[in-house]
């Protein structure tokens, strides 16, 4: 599995986070944080739990402009390419 896509993912978001301000920062940070630990371990996350950042990413998306709004777009992308590689659903 390409945990590269999720640790592609958290880069984006660290880059976003530098970009944003107020709770939007904070709240970009802890995804990005969170992303970086599912790319770390060796199980690979479930679709429920990718829904949920995905869903998260598109608040964030929304909240953001300028360069926060497209590396949080370019995140949410990485994350949805890499939940199209896990079996199930």
């Amino acid at each position: 599995m390409a945990h590269e896509l999720l640790e592609a993912a958290s880069q984006r978001l660290r880059d976003a986070a530098e970009a944003a301000d107020g709770d939007a920062r904070k709240r970009i940070y802890d995804q990005s944080d969170a992303l970086a630990t599912l790319a770390a371990r060796e199980r690979t996350p479930d679709h429920g739990r990718l829904a949920r950042h995905m869903n998260v990413l598109a608040e964030l998306a929304e909240e953001t402009d300028g360069a926060a709004h497209e590396a949080v777009v370019d995140a949410r992308s990485s994350v949805s390419e890499f939940r199209e590689g896990v079996a199930g659903v």
